[in-house]
């Protein structure tokens, strides 16, 4: 069976076939039905995901006790709480699968101990890693100062992959707007 991770990596640089067999050892696969935590706020997330399919939210309980979707992840990413898991701190945020979802886990020991075996992958996953910090941080600038209808369109555009496979109600919160307005939204786009 083809491992993911690895058809991802090689992307970048060419793994020896010894060297794929190490990084698929360290890797745990698991699977998530939609709403289930993979990582829960008041911990210190001690996991870094890497997702084959499937779709994850990052999600925080606001002031108000209102579960506010920060981000989307999707396939052929990365997820972890990064501060979290670098500086192991108590994390605020929450790591939920939005839709059915499978990804390959490790834990950052494992991840270290993986990295004194082959310190290459240590770059390489900082690169990808800061690569999609800076995406992340461009797509929900592209959204800033534009109204509701214009932001869900935009998220139409940039993210429809994500838009076809998670809830309405995720996709309100994440474009900060009430989930009865999006409703009208879709209904004057038809």
């Amino acid at each position: 069976m083809e491992n993911k991770l690895i058809s991802f990596l090689q992307l970048f640089i060419s793994i020896p076939e010894s060297d794929q067999k190490i990084i698929a050892d360290a890797f745990q696969l698991k699977t998530f039905a939609e709403g289930d935590y993979l990582f829960q706020s008041g911990h210190v997330c001690r996991e870094r995901f890497f997702i084959c399919s499937g779709i994850l939210k990052i999600v925080v309980i606001n002031d108000n006790g209102v579960k506010v979707t920060h981000y989307f992840l999707k396939q052929n990413q990365f997820c972890t709480i990064l501060e979290s898991f670098i500086k192991e701190t108590i994390a605020d945020e929450n790591i939920v699968a939005a839709c059915p979802t499978e990804v390959l886990s490790i834990t950052k020991t494992g991840l270290l101990a993986l990295y004194k075996k082959l310190p290459y992958l240590e770059k390489l996953i900082d690169q990808i890693t800061q690569q999609a910090l800076l995406d992340k941080i461009k797509i929900r600038n592209t959204y800033l100062g534009y109204d509701s209808s214009t932001r869900y369109k935009l998220f139409l555009i940039q993210q429809s992959d994500i838009a076809l496979k998670v809830a309405l109600s995720d996709v309100a919160s994440y474009l900060g707007i009430t989930q009865q307005s999006l409703s009208r939204i879709r209904k004057n786009l038809k």
